[in-house]
């Protein structure tokens, strides 16, 4: 049974066609992929299902009747669900009022607090979420975030519910975790919509595709069981896409660390993390939600204190104080897991996201950065990258998000960095593109620079580094040297993130 079906939607934007004639169907007791590249126009089916945006043609029908929604709250009352790509808690609410915000429970006129906890730490268990419903949201690390979002559509017992991207900061525990509970949806007869770059999860959860490209529909309900994934990314890309096969690439183990930390504590929690990074080096930084990644590489740009220990930058100890300073001074470079909220502005042009980082270099007498200069080094990297944009004064908040993350790198390239901290680079980047982005950072270390690579993917761990240090509660459990075998890489970290005390492999 036909639980909801857009039919043949439009929706334009001035100079785009963002949807054309798109149909999309989920069926009861279904779990259905949308899957596309980045700017095919899911993230925007999306929104104009759940009220965001008003479709230009088409229809939205909810047990076979039409439906308007003029809002997400009109989506939500009636029975859709969803968790979008971007963050969409309220930073001053506490973890259990941001799970039950759409009825938060009162008593005497009053907001309940004591039902507030029970409810939220009965929906943060079915995902072993282990976070206090009275912790501030804007305590929670990325991907803990991306939890309670999840948690808060499930509060909601939605009939259908769309996940955009929801294991793109999670790590495969955790991603486990939520397909269980996709399971169990799905049994007691939801639709779920689920909206994902990572192949493997499609065809592991999922029962029927529909696959977008440049905005139209290119298959509609395909039968998973009957396509490989040569198929499937044929259909999104326009051809076949070839795997990857990176270069031979060598580090010399005898040169000396361009960044290392010496039994490094933070007002975070870490203690005793000893890391080295030398020249032309990937070092690899893996751990489950909450291990401390994402907060010992802000430690070391400034954003938080250092209690003990001691960094080193090119053999001298120094005290980095902030983003600015590990730029300009030590030639740092830090490309963000957060690219909406810390990567761009959003509401500035392409053209100046990418020259912020270098306007020191390019500005001439009085301050004044002349235009051509600027035009000319943005020109260089777009290319380089294959941003896809309108134009340079095209506002950053209006590209996909993989163009986003582009722009984000770009800027630190043309910064001309030595170190470069990469945190979740390919979060929400579909395969092709992927696969550009990991070509440019294994050339990146091959031209020399420095990089430590904290990401949740395991595959795009072991394609990429060159040792892999594992962190747990905010400590180095581990190291394994990489020899890029999927099998006994993932089943090496993996006992590590799980084992008792500290181990070296």
């Amino acid at each position: 049974m036909t639980l909801f079906r857009a039919d043949q939607v439009d929706k334009l934007f001035p100079g785009v066609r963002a949807l054309d004639g798109v149909t999309l169907s989920l069926e009861a007791g279904s779990v259905h992929a949308l899957l596309g590249e980045n700017g095919a126009g899911k993230s925007t089916l999306i929104k104009v299902i759940t009220g965001l945006y008003r479709p230009d043609g088409g229809r939205l029908l909810l047990d076979g009747d039409e439906v308007r929604f003029g809002s997400p709250h009109e989506s939500a009352s009636a029975g859709i669900g969803v968790v979008h790509q971007e963050r969409n808690l309220i930073p001053g609410f506490t973890v259990g009022e941001n799970i039950l915000l759409q009825a938060l429970p009162t008593a005497r006129g009053l907001v309940d607090r004591a039902a507030i906890r029970a409810e939220a730490k009965r929906w943060l268990a079915e995902l072993d979420l282990d976070l206090d419903p009275d912790q501030p949201v804007t305590e929670l690390s990325v991907a803990q975030a991306q939890l309670v979002e999840i948690a808060k559509a499930l509060s909601v017992q939605s009939r259908v519910l769309l996940l955009d991207e929801p294991t793109a900061s999670i790590t495969p525990n955790e991603a486990d975790r939520l397909f269980h509970v996709v399971g169990k949806l799905k049994d007691a007869g939801c639709a779920v919509l689920f909206v994902s770059h990572k192949l493997e999860e499609v065809f592991q959860i999922c029962d029927t595709v529909t696959v977008l490209r440049d905005g139209t529909s290119v298959l509609e309900s395909g039968d998973l069981t009957e396509l490989t994934r040569d198929e499937v990314v044929d259909l999104m890309v326009g051809r076949v896409h070839e795997a990857l096969t990176l270069p031979p690439r060598t580090v010399d183990t005898e040169a000396a660390p361009l960044l290392e930390l010496c039994g490094v504590g933070t007002a975070t929690g870490h203690a005793d993390v000893d890391l080295q990074v030398r020249p032309g080096e990937i070092v690899g930084l893996y751990g489950l939600v909450g291990a401390g990644r994402s907060e010992l590489a802000k430690a070391l740009l400034g954003l938080d204190r250092i209690t003990a220990g001691e960094v080193r930058v090119r053999g001298q100890a120094v005290r980095i104080r902030n983003v600015r300073d590990a730029l300009r001074n030590h030639r740092i470079g830090y490309v963000t897991e957060n690219r909406k909220e810390e990567g761009v502005f959003l509401d500035q042009p392409v053209s100046r996201n990418i020259a912020v980082t270098v306007w020191d270099r390019l500005r001439k007498a009085l301050g004044y950065v002349p235009a051509k200069a600027e035009a000319a080094l943005v020109a260089e990297y777009v290319e380089q990258l294959g941003i896809r944009i309108a134009s340079p004064a095209q506002y950053a908040g209006t590209l996909s998000g993989g163009n986003q993350q582009k722009v984000s790198l770009a800027k630190w390239l043309a910064a001309k960095t030595e170190i470069l901290i990469i945190d979740e680079p390919t979060v929400g980047i579909d395969v092709r593109t992927k696969d550009a982005f990991h070509t440019l950072i294994w050339d990146l270390a091959a031209h020399g620079l420095a990089i430590l690579l904290i990401t949740s993917d395991l595959p795009e761990m072991i394609t990429l580094a060159d040792r892999v240090v594992v962190m747990r509660d905010h400590r180095v459990c581990g190291e394994v040297p990489n020899d890029h075998d999927y099998d006994r890489m993932s089943q090496q970290v993996i006992r590590l993130i799980h084992a008792e005390g500290t181990t070296a492999a």
